[in-house]
């Protein structure tokens, strides 16, 4: 079995598209659609044909591009259960426990709501990859638009539960204002301190600072860390479950 391209597209003011390409099948993959014309440019650029969308959620910044890209490709859709009749193009719903398929290649799907009420995300076991959309970023989390603290904690723990080799694909720069965000919450931790002067030196040149490897997020992410001993003494939250911590950081970085 081929190995799978990942093409990532800066799209808008801040958001990333992705192209996923498997050489041996020919089929190719949009993750959400924030563009269609940079999507298709690059489809051009590398000589792909695009045959199917998978979206994560609704938002025009995800699905925009949907109908232009069906119109001009004739591509597949498939969109979340939880948000049917709410993203254009769409022919195929599916959630937790479907897989989609690009090629031999499988991605299962997870339910994941919290930014949205249907958000879905879609994890390559065999590869070591996963595309995230709006629920996980770069030392952060989306911001809980249609869904409890709850159920975000719920999704972000299925994600914390996937290997920490596993690939994360997140769709927003925001890493750089996360960051100053996390070290506000857990400014104890060595890991987070060292990984911040990474990601300005890779600002300071416009370097993408995703995908990211999942153990680093475990690691220095206040979002996937409410179990952390300094940020329960931080925010007086010793005795607090989880998810509770968790709140409390959201709606920190809200105000912030």
């Amino acid at each position: 079995m081929s190995s799978l391209i990942i093409k990532q597209i800066p799209c808008l003011s801040d958001n990333y598209g992705y192209l996923v390409h498997d050489p041996q099948s020919g089929e190719t993959a949009s993750i959400d659609t924030p563009d269609a014309k940079a999507i298709l440019a690059a489809l051009d650029d590398e000589g792909w044909r695009l045959t199917q969308i998978w979206n994560t959620h609704h938002h025009y910044d995800h699905a925009g591009g949907n109908a232009e890209l069906v119109e001009k490709t004739g591509c597949a859709v498939y969109a979340p259960k939880g948000e049917r009749d709410m993203i254009p193009g769409a022919d195929h719903y599916i959630g937790e426990g479907d897989e989609v398929h690009l090629g031999e290649h499988r991605a299962r799907v997870i339910d994941t709501p919290g930014h949205t009420r249907g958000h879905i995300c879609y994890i390559f076991d065999d590869e070591k990859l996963a595309f995230v959309g709006d629920t996980l970023f770069a030392l952060g989390c989306g911001r809980l638009f249609e869904g409890t603290p709850e159920q975000m904690w719920d999704s972000l723990y299925k994600l914390k539960a996937l290997p920490d080799d596993m690939l994360i694909h997140c769709a927003h720069e925001y890493t750089m204002d996360n960051a100053r965000f996390a070290v506000t919450v857990e400014p104890q931790n060595a890991d987070l301190q060292s990984r911040i002067l990474q990601i300005k030196a890779l600002r300071e040149k416009d370097q993408p600072t995703v995908p990211m490897l999942l153990g680093l997020e475990k690691a220095t992410n206040p979002f996937l860390r409410p179990g952390s001993a300094a940020i329960r003494a931080n925010l007086k939250e010793e005795r607090s479950d989880d998810a509770a911590v968790f709140a409390h950081v959201r709606r920190l970085k809200d105000a912030f």
